[in-house]
């Protein structure tokens, strides 16, 4: 059985939705509870047992310094203070971010085209070489399981698969918002339509987002010269290429996806992840339903 080791995880636009805070810090730095989105994704590939995840971070920023901090840091002065207060259990989940598997932090090539599949090229040297590897964009965030488990687990189902793409069921109202998949006969994929402007566009209400398992052949597509829609280099395009010379086979999530790729839906995933996972989340609930009842 063909083992899956690495996965790269993008992060490597401006993120100019959210400004001024990303002029500051990168996008999957923004909290969710008390970790930063790039930690549930860097969370969900350890729970899938990947060993290795390269971070490809927005080129020409501080990007690249802040992840290097906040993944290899060992911050000796924090664990000391804590130490002589008798708060040492405070410093448990700083332990547990360092005792990650290896992040290797990059920065997207400044040269390539804009798009999604940009840092994805970026970070070829470092998976040319493995039988296949994971993407994750970072503004998508998986609750409930391991959107990268499923995708290995598929993988190794059929080996000779060319990629497997991560899917779920959306409603009729947003499918102009997103990639909207459409199957072969055989259930495997026969490509995706970008945010298709009428329902009756839409091949199906499977939804393709930002998880992804590919094998290296992807790269004889994803080059700086297949920019596609809007000039940019799209990973979906490559992928639909994939179709042409094996399968790409399509896995449904058995989690939540839910996106930050805008400070609306942000919100919408920090409150989802606040009710499920934290004990205030009572406390959260009464002063939501105090205020649609008008109560101060």
């Amino acid at each position: 059985m063909k083992t899956v080791k690495k996965a790269i995880i993008t992060d490597a636009g401006f993120a100019s939705r959210y400004l001024p805070i990303t002029k500051t810090i990168p996008k999957a730095m923004v909290p969710i509870g008390a970790k930063p989105a790039m930690q549930l994704c860097v969370e969900e590939c350890v729970a899938a047992g990947i060993e290795e995840i390269i971070i490809v971070a927005t080129p020409n920023t501080m990007a690249k310094e802040i992840y290097d901090n906040y993944f290899h840091d060992p911050a000796t002065n924090v664990q000391n203070l804590l130490e002589k207060q008798g708060k040492s259990e405070r410093f448990e989940p700083v332990k547990e971010v360092l005792n990650f598997p290896k992040i290797t932090v990059i920065e997207q090539d400044a040269n390539l085209p804009y798009g999604n599949g940009s840092p994805i090229v970026s970070a070829k040297e470092y998976v040319k070489d493995e039988e296949a590897f994971v993407v994750l964009y970072s503004d998508d965030l998986i609750f409930g399981n391991s959107d990268v488990k499923t995708l290995i687990e598929t993988y190794q189902k059929n080996e000779d698969a060319k990629a497997v793409i991560a899917v779920t069921e959306m409603p009729e109202s947003v499918w102009n918002k997103y990639g909207m998949v459409a199957l072969k006969e055989n259930g495997t994929l026969s490509h995706i339509v970008e945010k298709p402007k009428t329902p009756d566009l839409s091949p199906s209400n499977l939804t393709s987002y930002g998880r992804y398992l590919l094998t290296p052949e992807v790269f004889e597509y994803l080059v700086p010269s297949n920019t596609g829609l809007d000039g940019e280099l799209w990973t979906v395009d490559a992928i639909t290429r994939l179709t042409e010379i094996g399968d790409v086979l399509v896995a449904r999530s058995n989690g939540t996806w839910m996106t930050t790729g805008d400070p609306k839906n942000y919100f919408m995933t920090l409150l989802k992840y606040v009710l499920e996972n934290t004990d205030y989340a009572d406390e959260v609930r009464e002063v939501c339903y105090n205020e649609s009842k008008g109560e101060n």
